[in-house]
């Protein structure tokens, strides 16, 4: 009676391997009566060529042969084609051989003289031991998938409870609402023009959509102040690069980028921006970018005492504080990224009767 043999849906195939013609021939014989299309090889290099171009999931081969022995030829399967299984034949004198080769990979091994009994019983174990693996590597594989689903899930939630946030932040003054959405749209352009990729640009845009969380801490009186700051009221409004800074610290850790923006976007290029007075390069590119946007968006929105500015007027201000204020290179990005996008908008009342809509 045939024997079942787990290849549920795949090819019933098979590759001996062996130098005499005649052990072949046997072996063949004993395969093909069990079900399987046979293939052949007389040496391990000829076996390798056929594995490259043909699907096979078993491969049945002697240990002593010239040129590539047995051992090797298991070696170069497992490294290239893991999920094949090898059974290995053997004399009965290098039994010692045969378990060195289990430990090396192989599923079975026959030892010779053979029965046709013998044969089917270790192809029915070594193709059991390759079904157990295979299914295995699945679990491992799935379970891999979902952890890793899971994760970007309550990523997700995370980012979007932190941008959640920064909108409760903004909702507070109307002139302000939607600023950190165009200031990440801003930077991710400029960002793309200056050739930033993944995962940094990420976190650039994460970093530019939170940069002002910080003003959590700022007194909401100063915050909606119709009128210019006094110089003290400035100054405790520029702490909330640092109040920022320490407040998603332990929550981005692992994203640095992201934090340098928050820390550093009011840095100047010439040295004189706080909080750490860098200057030039030392100022990281991603704050850098962010302080552009940053300027540009506060330049175009209108406040209670003063309309927004023309766009052109705005990239002239960018312009004249290129090298002082801002990195030359941040602000000739930005303006090609206008040019090629077009970015559109909204005027500053627009924004206030929409806020106004929301809080009411």
């Amino acid at each position: 009676m045939r024997m079942q043999y787990a290849l549920t849906g795949e090819l019933r195939r098979c590759l001996i391997v062996d130098d005499e013609r005649a052990m072949r021939g046997i072996l063949r014989r004993l395969m093909t009566a069990e079900g399987f299309e046979c293939l052949e090889a007389a040496s391990g290099s000829e076996a390798l060529e056929l594995l490259a171009t043909e699907s096979v999931p078993l491969v049945l081969s002697d240990f002593h042969m010239p040129g590539m022995d047995g051992a090797e030829l298991l070696r170069q399967i497992r490294e290239r084609w893991s999920n094949t299984a090898v059974v290995m034949i053997t004399a009965m004198s290098d039994v010692n051989l045969a378990v060195r080769c289990l430990d090396a990979g192989a599923l079975d091994y026959l030892t010779k003289p053979f029965t046709i009994e013998e044969v089917s019983a270790r192809v029915a174990q070594a193709l059991e031991k390759r079904r157990l693996l295979l299914e295995n590597q699945a679990y491992r594989d799935h379970l891999e998938e979902r952890v890793s689903l899971q994760a970007r899930r309550y990523e997700e939630l995370f980012v979007a409870s932190l941008q959640s946030l920064a909108d409760a932040l903004e909702v507070k003054d109307a002139y302000t609402w939607g600023h950190s959405t165009r200031v990440s749209r801003y930077a991710v352009a400029i960002a793309r023009e200056l050739g930033v990729t993944s995962p940094r640009l990420e976190q650039l845009e994460l970093g530019s959509r939170l940069h002002d969380i910080g003003k959590i801490g700022v007194r909401e009186d100063i915050l909606n102040k119709d009128g210019a700051l006094t110089d003290d009221e400035y100054q405790h409004v520029m702490e909330h690069p640092v109040i920022g800074w320490r407040l998603l610290s332990p929550l981005l850790h692992e994203m640095p980028h992201a934090l340098a923006v928050v820390r550093s976007h009011h840095e100047r290029f010439d040295g004189r921006g706080t909080p750490d007075a860098l200057r030039g390069g030392e100022i990281p590119l991603e704050a850098r970018i962010t302080a552009v946007a940053d300027s540009f968006d506060a330049m175009t929105s209108g406040r209670p005492y003063r309309d927004g500015m023309p766009v052109a007027d705005a990239i002239e201000e960018l312009r004249r504080c290129s090298g002082t204020q801002f990195d030359p290179q941040c602000v000739a990005a930005f303006e090609r990224a206008m040019e090629r996008q077009n970015f559109p908008l909204p005027d500053w009342s627009v924004r206030r009767q929409t806020h106004l809509q929301i809080v009411a």
